[in-house]
């Protein structure tokens, strides 16, 4: 017997928080009854669990990397019609979602699965798992204010934790530089946020590292799958960095 929550995030149906979003609203059916306590129990092989009337099913597990291009929705439908992240995953046959979010303007590293698991380990807050962009921002921030990124930068939903940030070019021609900015948390356009408060704002966003996991050479709108070394890597990445921080 396991918890409902996460029989239907090993099933593919969707990551942790997003199945417990489903039981609460009551779209989750166990033998025909509807379920809305999350710490309600099952047995995958023996129970019907149907959401939405249709049962889960297990699938394969898939583990993808994908260089995101700019004006694409990290999603995986659109109800306006945009073109979404899915889209370019031409002969995936799994139902395969986002880990985590790049914006609408933002390009680059995108991991996308279908083992809620998985997507939950690496999106945690506890976890920690580095994530590393490159940003193009209007004129050339001095020490003091790339310092203040360092520290930590006070937003309206908090403190962040402190950033790795470095200079990776200048062009005095355009008023411009380009900062490599390591960050350890997911919050929404928090990158973007974090240069705004220090008076640079971000003109293009390219996310070229999730935890030691690389784009590389890998063009726009292209995708793999993840080796199993790699999808291990990730794993073990997250879980130090969750034990490190309970320390």
């Amino acid at each position: 017997m396991e918890r409902l929550q996460k029989i239907l995030a090993q099933a593919g149906v969707a990551s942790r928080r997003k199945c417990e979003e489903l039981i609460q609203s009551g779209q989750v059916e166990v033998n025909g009854q509807t379920v809305t306590e999350l710490g309600t129990k099952a047995d995958p092989s023996a129970d019907i669990i149907t959401v939405n009337g249709k049962p889960i099913r297990s699938e394969k597990k898939v583990y993808l990397m994908m260089n995101k291009p700019k004006g694409v929705i990290t999603s995986a439908t659109d109800p306006q019609g945009r073109k979404v992240v899915t889209d370019y995953l031409e002969g995936i046959k799994e139902r395969v979602y986002p880990i985590g979010r790049l914006d609408y303007d933002t390009e680059g590293l995108l991991l996308l699965t279908n083992d809620g698991e998985f997507a939950n380990l690496l999106t945690h807050p506890s976890h920690h798992v580095p994530k590393t962009y490159l940003a193009t921002v209007k004129g050339v921030p001095h020490g003091s204010a790339l310092d203040q990124l360092k520290k930590g930068i006070k937003l309206e939903d908090g403190m962040t934790a402190p950033a790795e940030v470095e200079y990776y070019d200048v062009d005095p021609d355009n008023n411009s530089s380009t900062i490599t900015i390591t960050i350890y948390e997911g919050r929404n356009r928090q990158v973007r946020r974090m240069f705004d408060a220090i008076s640079h704002p971000v003109v293009r966003l390219k996310r070229i590292r999730f935890g030691e996991l690389g784009l590389q050479n890998m063009k726009r709108g292209r995708f793999r799958h993840l080796t199993p070394q790699e999808v291990k890597e990730l794993k073990d990445a997250a879980n130090k960095k969750s034990k490190a921080h309970k320390k």
